[in-house]
């Protein structure tokens, strides 16, 4: 089976400022790369150069055999990221921002809104379903940046740090989440410091420190 995602020659450069040392490395379907490396080694950098946002300085990323195009619909839908927390509306509930999620992606809206009910539910966010942003911790905001980008269908999924601001128990929650869409065929690129994420995620693993 060809590689689903195929990154040659990478590198990010910004004036004297080297945000991404040269890299490569490829990934195949349903297999989760995983990505470790200090601070300030290119891990967000190199998620944004998959997901479109920022692109490389030199080398070439395909995706699914095509060059990255964040403009491209078709690649929208293949590809789903999460690297920060996304924008949230002040008078949207959680229940709100999932199923509005989901709507603009199923084109069924009974089949949008079970689906954001099953991932609130997997996240453990259900009983929080309720609330708005200004009510939720840390943990529950990154709960529901997740939940957003679970509710919608993607080939490919990259995360930059899920585990942030999380407990032991609430990491536990996101490894099942993620095992069983890489289980399903999906294909992950998850940066994280986590070594308990990254133990039970990992197919493959590039260690940016080295390259940086």
């Amino acid at each position: 089976m060809g590689a689903v995602i195929e990154v040659d020659s990478v590198d990010v450069v910004a004036g004297d400022a080297t945000l991404l040392a040269p890299v490569s490395v490829s990934t195949r379907r349903g297999e989760a790369l995983v990505v470790r490396g200090r601070n300030g080694s290119g891990k967000s950098t190199l998620l944004r150069v998959l997901a479109g946002s920022r692109a490389p300085s030199h080398g070439t990323v395909r995706i699914g055999g095509e060059a990255v195009t964040e403009r491209d619909r078709g690649f929208r839908r293949r590809v789903a990221a999460m690297i920060g927390l996304p924008p949230l509306a002040p008078d949207l509930t959680v229940r709100d921002h999932v199923t509005l999620v989901a709507t603009t992606w199923w084109d069924d809206p009974r089949a949008a809104t079970r689906r954001a009910e099953e991932v609130l539910a997997e996240l453990g966010l259900s009983a929080s379903g309720s609330r708005f942003p200004h009510e939720l911790s840390s943990g529950q905001m990154q709960l529901l940046a997740l939940a957003m980008v679970l509710a919608r269908p993607f080939e490919v999924l990259i995360l930059d740090e899920p585990e942030q601001r999380l407990d032991p128990g609430h990491v536990a929650s996101v490894v099942r989440a993620l095992r069983a869409r890489r289980d399903g065929g999906a294909t992950l690129v998850v940066a994280t410091h986590s070594p308990v994420l990254a133990e039970a995620l990992a197919d493959r693993t590039l260690q940016l420190d080295a390259a940086a």
